[in-house]
């Protein structure tokens, strides 16, 4: 586990976010919400496991919860793709979205991806035609919506989960359009100046609640740990509470609007991001 503090460089905090000590989504619903009950399929082709789906409740309110799943062992790797969803996830995910749409269920997603999956075979079943329908889709839904960046936030892959009424970060997690081992190669020829890169793409969750792409930072103190043999589990669970308590708060206000003001209010949150300098 790589240590971060207030003044650890950004390419610390890329590496913590990736860390297999992380929470992920699985670790999330069982220990922040109750009752979680999966959904599997998108009722086309399969169900992709890198994209884990269903609902529970949070402080006794039912929600739709949808999150991106990574291994800790080589195994688990592989049968969740290393968290990186195909276009079949994203129409699961889409079906559980639009399930809690119809009986009124707020909905939170938990990105943690290093992209959507690049392969041939999700690209031949219309991977960029998947993430782009769910943008247009989640920017109309008419519930509530919140988004938690919990560890890697990559491209698109992300994105195709993260539109949102609010958008949060956990404090060390980080969220950008490419890796910054990604970003290196392709400017300087050369990934190992990723942490270079990694300074200048202004991923992390500071850098972008300035910018107000995100709306507010879940704090950790130390690195959020899962409990792996009881050492670390008065961490996860503080940090769990905190996060909690902060998607109670940030749920409360949105339940107070409107579907129209919701709509609205997201997508006048989205357009208003970037400056055109011309």
């Amino acid at each position: 586990m790589t240590e971060v503090t207030s003044s650890s460089t950004a390419f610390a905090r890329v590496l913590n976010a990736r860390d297999a000590d992380r929470p992920y989504a699985l670790d999330i619903f069982n220990g922040v919400f109750t009752d979680f009950v999966e959904i599997h399929g998108d009722r086309r082709y399969a169900d992709d496991k890198a994209l884990v789906c269903g609902f529970a409740k949070l402080d006794g309110a039912e929600v739709a919860v949808i999150g991106q799943q990574k291994g800790r062992d080589t195994k688990q790797r592989q049968v969740r793709n290393f968290g990186m969803p195909k276009p079949e996830g994203y129409r699961k995910a889409l079906r559980v979205m639009r399930m809690a749409e119809k009986f009124g269920r707020p909905i939170v997603t938990f990105i943690d991806t290093p992209g959507a999956y690049p392969g041939i075979d999700a690209e031949e079943r219309g991977q960029a035609e998947a993430i782009a329908f769910n943008l247009r889709e989640m920017a109309g839904l008419r519930v509530p919506i919140i988004v938690v960046v919990v560890g890697e936030g990559g491209s698109g892959g992300a994105l195709a989960i993260g539109i949102g009424d609010r958008v949060l970060m956990m404090e060390n997690a980080v969220y950008s359009v490419i890796s910054p081992e990604g970003c290196a190669a392709i400017l300087w020829k050369d990934s190992a100046m990723a942490d270079r890169a990694a300074e200048s793409l202004k991923l992390t969750a500071k850098d972008l609640l300035g910018f107000g792409l995100i709306d507010d930072i879940v704090e950790e103190q130390t690195a959020w740990k899962i409990d792996r043999e009881d050492s670390d589990k008065q961490n996860f669970e503080e940090v769990g509470r905190e996060l909690r308590e902060v998607l109670s708060k940030h749920l409360r206000e949105l339940r107070s609007l409107s579907p129209d003001d919701l709509v609205l209010r997201r997508f006048q949150k989205f357009r208003k991001m970037g400056v055109w300098l011309g």
